[in-house]
């Protein structure tokens, strides 16, 4: 039986999430899981590490530079677990070392799978957080997929009940 045109845009429908330190990622990452798990479609995590600044011997940059990037991979996998757990399936895993923001807008000029940008506000007063208001501020016009802001505090079960 061969796969139909809906049913392949489908699968290849892929919920990008950026894994930053806030506690706010946890609900992207269950937001976009429980989306492409009942969509039949895919997860993509984007790490993005800070450059390391210009170290006196090149060799401790360079090793310092490894250590960041195996955290980041490090990170990755284990929330990777978590996606699996909700999907079935693996999800993709992308590290990059640079600016968030640049590294994000690159990323999604390269890869045409990427349908949509899942995102958490943060729960604080201080607004969304500086990469939602990138995006939909001065870096807005260069968004080439739809962006899903999801609110920080939602539970688990909200989530439930939405996707």
């Amino acid at each position: 039986m061969s796969e139909t045109t809906a049913e392949r845009a489908r699968r290849d429908r892929v919920f990008l999430v950026v894994v930053d330190d806030s506690p706010e990622r946890a609900v992207a990452l269950r937001y976009a899981a429980l989306r492409a798990a009942k969509s039949g479609g895919r997860v993509a995590l984007l790490r993005v590490v800070e450059p390391v600044e210009q170290a006196e011997w090149a060799g401790i940059g360079a090793m310092m530079a490894q250590e960041r990037l195996e955290e980041a991979e490090g990170l990755l996998a284990g929330l990777a677990a978590q996606v699996q757990a909700i999907t079935g399936g693996l999800p993709v895993l992308i590290t990059r070392e640079g600016n968030t923001a640049d590294q994000l807008l690159a990323l999604l000029a390269e890869d045409p799978r990427i349908s949509i940008l899942v995102l958490a506000a943060a729960t604080d007063s201080k607004g969304p957080g500086p990469l939602i208001q990138a995006l939909t501020g001065r870096l807005g016009g260069k968004m080439t997929v739809p962006m899903t802001v999801v609110p920080g505090s939602m539970t688990e079960a909200e989530l439930d009940r939405v996707t």
